[in-house]
């Protein structure tokens, strides 16, 4: 489940101008053995690091992007495009870089770009300094994206990572060249498979030789961990405490991996702030990177396309049961989105017309309703050695199936209070067959302000019922 991420993540990095040049092309040149594009219309957004910033945005963050831009045009026209984010530098000896494509037939023909590298000056290393100390303080994360334009110099990286661990923020670097040297004191680096063979020299087509590379990066530079963006393999993290994790891709229909890399970076920075264990960050900057692989241009991911993806994901495997854990972010993501939350348990063995009238009333009482289901071996305590007739996960499938229905998850004991008291939901649901003072939780539901509620039941439904009768017609045969 995807956690709430509006948090405030300070960036500093290569700033440019993407512009996309749309057309079609029904010829070759007769001048050269070219394609003549005929020109449709043109876009621009902001590019390298500013495409990071408009990831977080784009994912409910709020963005603050430190960077040099010239006193040129296109330096006007990108703080512009920016927005309120923006906490550029001017410098009128820096030059705005342009990054132009042409496409045609929605593919990439040709890119361009206009671009003086260099390292920043003095002054503009004074400047972007003084900008830092006074973004970092109030930051959850900073992420450092470096696109070897000469923004990130090895003292603007480390007077950042310093401030960052300062300040208890997370730092994130998408790193880029061969000296990682300046990266040090880093939370996590997310180098891609050929920065980081060209990195540490060492070859990184499979798992082995990755973890290899990661574990020698981990070995050279003081980094707590290294993220390896693999493309359609996916990632894998090798972190200096040992830990080995591998993230497989979303399989999705790529159209254009323009930008992909600042989604997964921004999804990170932005999950790691909601206090998402870096495994579940991964596979959500995953998630996100298969979406805006699948569309044309420099892309983002909105938050309701990363809910889309990771439902859509999570039913494709049969992976629709959450762990309490992961309902615990949702519940606590929702609420702090103003959001009620309903609390509804059973068996749910096998679904029938009451079930789904109960829940559909329940969901009327909250805003997001999440159902616990008994596991197998607490169905067979409470219903016998016969049931349940449908295991755990195929009852979880049918429930989340449910428009009612926005999370499952399980539990072992006898009771849902264990649960109840982990979730802490503002709603609990119980049939008008029970009385108040004996549905399990609702005392505790009521010492933090929350409510139970009982619920009309639909008159001679019941799943043992429909077993009973059942088996009669089977002994009848």
């Amino acid at each position: 489940m995807i956690p709430s991420l509006n948090h405030d993540v300070v960036i500093v990095g290569d700033v440019m101008l993407d512009r996309f040049v749309y057309g079609s092309c029904g010829r070759i040149s007769p001048e050269a053995p070219v394609p003549v594009v005929r020109k449709t219309r043109e876009v621009s957004m902001p590019g390298g690091a500013g495409n990071v910033a408009r990831n977080v945005a784009a994912l409910g963050g709020a963005a603050r992007l430190i960077g040099l831009v010239g006193t040129d045009r296109v330096g006007v026209e990108l703080v512009d495009a920016i927005g309120p984010a923006a906490q550029l530098v001017r410098s009128p000896d820096w030059q705005t870089i342009v990054k132009l494509r042409i496409i045609a037939q929605n593919q990439q023909i040709v890119r361009i770009d206009e671009e003086t590298p260099r390292p920043a000056s003095a002054t503009e290393t004074d400047a972007l300094i003084a900008r830092l100390r006074g973004q970092v303080e109030t930051a959850r994360v900073l992420v450092l994206s470096d696109y070897g334009k000469g923004v990130l110099t090895p003292d603007i990286c480390s007077h950042a990572l310093a401030l960052a661990r300062r300040e208890g923020a997370i730092s994130i670097v998408d790193p880029k060249g061969r000296d990682f040297d300046r990266y040090a004191g880093a939370d996590f680096i997310t180098p891609n498979a050929s920065e980081l063979a060209e990195a540490t020299g060492l070859p990184t087509r499979t798992d082995a030789e990755v973890e290899t590379a990661c574990r020698m990066m981990l070995a050279r530079v003081e980094i707590g961990a290294v993220i390896a963006t693999r493309s359609e393999k996916g990632m894998m993290m090798v972190s200096r405490a040992g830990q080995v994790v591998s993230a497989p891709a979303t399989a999705r229909e790529v159209f254009d991996v323009s930008g992909a890399g600042d989604t997964v970076i921004a999804t990170l920075a932005l999950a790691l702030a909601a206090g998402t264990p870096v495994t579940e960050a991964m596979r959500l900057a995953n998630l996100a990177a298969g979406v805006v692989v699948a569309k044309l241009g420099t892309a983002t991911c909105s938050h309701a396309e990363l809910k889309a993806a990771d439902r859509a994901a999570l039913v494709g495997t049969g992976g629709v049961l959450m762990s309490p854990e992961i309902a615990l972010q949702a519940v606590q993501g929702w609420q702090a989105e103003g959001l009620r939350v309903g609390f509804a348990n059973g068996c749910f063995d096998v679904l029938h017309a009451g079930h789904v009238q109960m829940l559909r009333a329940a969901r009327r009482h909250c805003d997001r309703l999440i159902v616990a289901l008994n596991d197998d071996a607490g169905v067979r305590r409470l219903k016998g050695p016969s049931r349940p007739i449908n295991p755990l996960e195929d009852r979880a499938e049918v429930i989340a199936g449910l428009d009612a229905v926005d999370a499952v998850t399980a539990f072992a004991e006898d009771t849902p209070l264990e649960l109840i008291l982990k979730l802490q939901p503002d709603r609990l649901f119980k049939g008008s067959d029970y009385t108040i003072d004996t549905v399990v939780g609702a005392r505790e539901i009521e010492s933090w302000g929350g409510q139970t509620v009982l619920l009309d039941l639909l008159p001679g439904r019941s799943t043992t019922g429909i077993v009973a009768k059942a088996t009669a017609g089977a002994h009848g045969l």
